[in-house]
């Protein structure tokens, strides 16, 4: 007897792109026989149909949407034991899609609609993320404090592009128009130091923003994740470390500083811009000033 499958589906990724996509995947799906649709509707849907689906006794759930989808996904499947969650399919059809690439998910949505109802299962490692306001979020991509916060929100401005073009025009903005540097005390795996920062990336892939390698070593399935912190530097200097991180070599630059950890503590003054697998966790309205990280390895069964 086949897994049962629920496709969970976002028509409003990549700006309202996907529905491009659905007719062909709904062929491919129909071909695998026994595979339920349901769309989105409104935010943080995805994580209450997901739930739903574990509830119900699904043995897989499909994510078809961008890397907010996954997200919401997740938190939604996290919410059962592990013995009774589901497997988690991903079709990549999003502006981003880095959980994909960092994964080996084919970034063909076709080829990844065959993969997910047909591949095979990984465990792969999530982590957990908790505010001094008492809110709990499941990550499993990155987690941005600063200036990728604001380039996120920068890239849902520009609707008439799409893909990796979007987070690079806000790249851009961001450095000419809202520079904002923040300094942080960090608690790493039992080590403390203080910096200011213009920049403080916690990662379980290897890229973010649809192109940004930055930790190219990144591994969803090593038990650990990674940083990358970026000093406090000039407009010119950002806009000659930008073309590192677009190709993973900005490693071996003296402002920038990457790092493995199992366990994070950060705090800081003032309000934090934060952003969770690209979907807006604070701004200095929600008052965000103390985030705690922690691994939970091989917490999720990614079919790839």
């Amino acid at each position: 007897m086949s897994p049962r499958v629920k496709l969970i589906f976002n028509p409003i990724a990549n700006l309202g792109r996907a529905r491009n996509v659905a007719s062909s995947l709904r062929l491919i799906a129909a071909e695998y026989g026994s595979a339920d649709w349901v769309g989105t509707v409104y935010p943080t849907h995805a994580t209450e149909l997901a739930y739903a689906a574990a509830r119900e006794g699904y043995d897989t759930v499909v994510a078809m949407g961008g890397d907010g989808t996954v997200h919401e996904v997740l938190n939604g499947l996290m919410q059962v034991p592990a013995e009774k969650r589901p497997r988690l399919g991903i079709v990549p059809i999003g502006s981003g899609n880095d959980l994909a690439f960092s994964t080996g998910i084919s970034l063909n949505p076709e080829e990844a609609m065959r993969q997910a109802l047909n591949g095979t299962p990984h465990a792969v490692d999530l982590g957990l993320a908790t505010d001094n306001l008492g809110r709990e979020k499941y990550w499993d991509n990155a987690i941005g404090l600063g200036f990728d916060t604001i380039v996120t929100i920068h890239s849902r401005k520009v609707p008439i592009f799409q893909g990796f073009t979007v987070y690079l025009l806000a790249v851009l903005r961001t450095i000419l128009f809202d520079y904002q540097p923040f300094k942080l005390q960090l608690r790493v795996d039992g080590k403390e130091w203080s910096r200011e920062y213009m920049l403080f990336v916690m990662m379980n892939g290897k890229r973010e923003g649809g192109g940004f390698h930055v930790t190219p070593a990144s591994l969803a399935d090593d038990g650990q994740l990674d940083y990358l912190g970026v000093d406090r530097v000039s407009r010119l200097k950002m806009l000659q470390i930008l073309p590192a991180v677009l190709a993973g070599t900005h490693g071996s630059m003296k402002e920038c500083a990457i790092g493995t950890f199992k366990e994070m503590e950060m705090t800081s003054e003032k309000p934090l811009y934060v952003h969770l697998d690209g979907e807006i966790f604070a701004t200095p309205q929600t008052g965000v000033t103390r985030l705690s990280i922690r691994l939970l390895p091989g917490a999720l069964q990614l079919i790839r």
